[in-house]
């Protein structure tokens, strides 16, 4: 099993946890971490942009995580919301498995 995290903005907490109660309840993810209060700084269509935004970051197995991308698209308000795949290339063993018992179908 190899697991990985997704980094997710949001444009508010409420928005973040919307989606990571989504993608938790649908088992596309282990866990899903808010971390409010993050000002970004970017381009858009030209121009350079400020927003306060909220950072999500899901824990998943990696073959899940085009799954788990796809779905935060369908549930995002942004017509380009952001969502990177980071592997975990180490950690606790039995964290490790936890993610992969979590996200594993309900038999």
């Amino acid at each position: 099993m190899s697991a990985v995290m997704v980094y997710i903005t949001a444009p508010s907490p409420e928005a973040a946890e919307s989606i990571g109660r989504a993608l938790v309840t649908e088992r596309l993810a282990a866990c899903a971490n808010i971390l409010p209060g993050m000002r970004s700084i970017y381009h858009w269509k030209g121009a350079i942009e400020t927003a306060e935004e909220t950072v999500l970051i899901a824990k998943t197995r990696s073959d899940l995580a085009d799954a788990l991308t796809a779905r935060v698209k369908e549930l995002h308000d942004y017509e380009v919301p952001c969502a990177v795949v980071v592997p975990i290339v180490s950690g606790l063993p039995d964290f490790l498995h936890w993610i992969d018992d979590e996200t594993a179908p309900i038999a």
